[in-house]
């Protein structure tokens, strides 16, 4: 994994393992160059950003819609719900909350499983 400032971080056979049981779940690696220090994973049109921890992998942020290929922020307008990033949003549907809320539980599964493996 590539830092910002160029360096490079190792993973730990520990953290590959992670990303490899991502991977068979369905989970493909994202890159996101805002978020260069973190490991970005993605399934469908959802993405989360990782970071490395003793014995696997944690979650950054909370899971996010993308829009246009960028992680997005859910924001209220009025009586609506809107994903957005910058100038670009679009409605927060029962069927793009319920794959969001899908993609979170899917992975957070796969750390909490990691983190009781040790």
């Amino acid at each position: 994994m590539q830092r910002a400032e160029g360096t490079l971080v190792e993973l730990t056979p520990a953290q590959i393992a992670v990303l490899q049981r991502l991977a068979v779940r369905g989970f493909q690696g994202a890159a996101f160059p805002l978020y260069a220090n973190a490991v970005g994973v993605r399934k469908g049109n959802c993405a989360a950003l990782l970071a490395p921890v003793a014995g696997g992998m944690k979650l950054v942020a909370e899971p996010s819609y993308l829009v246009d290929g960028n992680l997005s922020v859910r924001v209220t307008r009025g009586a609506r719900n809107y994903f957005v990033w910058k100038k670009k949003q679009i409605e927060v549907t029962p069927e793009r909350r319920a794959e969001l809320e899908r993609f979170a539980a899917g992975l957070n599964e796969l750390l909490m499983l990691t983190a009781n493996l040790e």
